[in-house]
């Protein structure tokens, strides 16, 4: 391992930099959006964790498109978004720390040898300065809303490869959620109704599971409804398709509320 990828004990995030960003903090709308993999940042300490950019750039080290349709979804929704800025390589904001793959060794056959044989220490170190802060600027976020009387309906953001393990993947949008979820009920009715069932999955590409930690951790434990929602990442590869994904996405969240509260 080169010395520009070794694990280091020293601090990760510099001074007062936060690990995140915050678009519209304490914004009105019901809508909490948030983006675990929304990033592509990786600590300097960390050098490039052995990965050449192109790697980096990647599905692997990301959610494609996120950030930016996060940022278009606050803006249209008035309502708040929270976005991880480092790699989902330096630490998988959307798993419990304690699982061996929050910080995989191994990504869709990629080797990441910044990642390998790291201490204790070094884990505890992404956790307490990329994870932890993340974790906990959301429940203030809510905890916030919540003393205000504000209602939450927690939504978050990923995007999906078209291709995985050599199979392709025909759903445009997916929607995941975990036992009875009203409001992903009703966001995947609306996008079907918009785009066809063929191609808006129901716990596809992926299912939530035991895997799954944002969802269950904020808002399954706290009684708040939800949605997850996957997009695929072509429809997100230029601002054009970012802004078509954000003028689909708003109404259908707004729709699927209003259905909630006239039902």
């Amino acid at each position: 391992m080169t010395d520009s990828c070794r694990p280091s004990t020293r601090r990760l995030v510099a001074g007062a930099q936060a690990p995140f960003s915050v678009r519209h903090a304490g914004a009105n709308a019901p809508f909490l959006l948030i983006g675990d993999h929304a990033g592509c940042d990786i600590p300097p300490a960390l050098g490039d964790l052995g990965l050449p950019p192109a790697e980096l750039a990647r599905h692997i080290g990301w959610d494609i498109g996120v950030a930016e349709l996060g940022a278009q979804l606050a803006d249209r929704l008035d309502a708040c978004f929270i976005a991880q800025r480092f790699s989902r390589l330096v630490i998988d904001c959307n798993r419990d720390p304690a699982r061996p793959d929050a910080i995989c060794e191994v990504s869709d056959g990629t080797p990441v040898p910044g990642n390998l044989r790291l201490s204790a220490a070094d884990r505890q170190l992404r956790i307490d300065e990329v994870f932890a802060p993340y974790h906990r600027r959301i429940e203030d976020e809510i905890t916030a809303r919540t003393a205000r009387g504000q209602a939450t309906l927690l939504v978050a953001l990923h995007s999906f490869t078209p291709v995985m393990g050599g199979a392709s993947r025909p759903w445009r949008y997916g929607v995941l959620h975990l036992g009875a979820s009203p409001f992903s009920d009703a966001v995947l009715a609306r996008l079907r109704e918009r785009l066809g069932a063929e191609v808006v999955g129901d716990n596809q590409p992926y299912q939530m599971d035991e895997t799954d930690y944002t969802v269950p951790h904020h808002a399954v434990a706290h009684g708040l409804d939800y949605v997850e929602l996957e997009v695929r990442q072509d429809l997100l590869a230029d601002p054009a398709g970012i802004a078509a994904a954000a003028a689909l996405l708003a109404p259908v969240l707004e729709d699927a509320l209003a259905g909630l509260n006239t039902g």
